[in-house]
């Protein structure tokens, strides 16, 4: 397998690197260290103990849900990012980022409102967008700034 046929892709439960080939990204790949699947249709929950290795050793683009527990449109918003997250799946990941709990996070990354989401790529910031959106809305924008 070449470079050219592979992405790394970070395990969400145990935060290893794992090379996985293009060809089987749809087929359900699972960590080499614990067997734990690797891509989920699910949004993944990032804290200040994943947030760095999954945004710098991702090869796909991750978009992070800046969101707050007691933000209206925050939890109106929720089912239409589970959905974007399963349209998406496998070619992108998405992940949610409570700022309450994270306030670290939320401070580096100047978050001002929520929700605000983010696209990264190769661990940078792509582009921003902030307020409720659809599971359309979404899955337009990524695919627009991906």
């Amino acid at each position: 397998m070449s470079e050219a046929d592979a992405i790394h892709a970070v395990c969400p439960a145990c935060r290893a690197v794992n090379r996985v080939q293009t060809g089987r990204l749809d087929s359900g790949p699972v960590c080499g260290k614990c067997r734990a699947p690797i891509l989920s249709p699910h949004p993944v929950t990032l804290t200040s103990a994943n947030f760095d290795v999954f945004l710098a050793k991702s090869d796909l683009p991750v978009v992070v849900d800046f969101w707050a527990p007691w933000c209206g449109p925050c939890r109106g918003m929720a089912p239409a990012f589970d959905q974007a997250a399963a349209m998406l799946h496998p070619r992108v990941i998405l992940a949610k980022c409570d700022t309450e709990a994270e306030t670290a996070i939320a401070s580096r990354m100047r978050i001002q409102g929520v929700p605000t989401l983010a696209l990264f790529q190769g661990g940078r910031e792509k582009a921003r967008i902030s307020g409720a959106r659809s599971a359309a809305d979404i899955v337009s924008w990524v695919r627009h700034n991906a």
